[in-house]
C-alpha cells in the first residue's frame, strides 16, 4: 500500500509525517486549527475520532480503517478523542513542523476566521 502527493492521491506534497500511538483511554489530542497545514489522518490501527470544527458546525468522524484517510484543510480547528486500546494514528502533513503556524487558543482562531485578527 502507498500513498503519493502532489495531486496523485492527495491534494498536497507530503513533508512530514509523525503517529499518535498510546494514547492513554478518555484523554484527547489535537485541540488546535493551523493557519496554512494541509494533513491527512488515517487510522493506522485500532479506532479513534476526529471532530473539525469550522466555526460554525463541528462534524465527528469515526477513523477505524487504513486504507481511508481524512483530509484536514487550513483553517479547521480539529480534536481527536475515543482512542481505542492500541490504535496508532497516522498524520501526513503538507508542510514541516512550524509553530507559528498553529492556533493554539479557540477564540483566537474564531477570530482570525471572522477577519478580525
Amino acid at each position: 500500500t502507498f500513498i503519493e502527493g502532489r495531486g496523485r492521491h492527495i491534494p498536497f506534497d507530503i513533508n512530514r509525517v509523525y503517529y499518535l500511538y498510546d494514547v492513554p483511554g478518555g484523554s484527547e489530542r489535537g485541540g488546535h486549527g493551523h493557519k496554512a497545514l494541509h494533513q491527512l489522518i488515517i487510522a493506522m490501527s485500532g479506532s479513534f475520532d476526529v471532530i473539525l470544527d469550522d466555526g460554525d458546525k463541528k462534524c465527528r468522524f469515526h477513523l477505524n480503517r487504513s486504507y481511508y484517510g481524512l483530509y484536514v484543510c487550513p483553517m479547521i480547528w480539529r480534536e481527536l478523542d475515543n482512542f481505542s486500546s492500541g490504535s496508532v494514528c497516522m498524520v501526513l502533513a503538507s508542510n514541516l513542523y512550524d509553530e507559528e503556524d498553529y492556533f493554539r487558543d479557540y477564540e483566537t482562531f474564531i477570530k482570525a476566521l471572522r477577519g478580525k485578527n
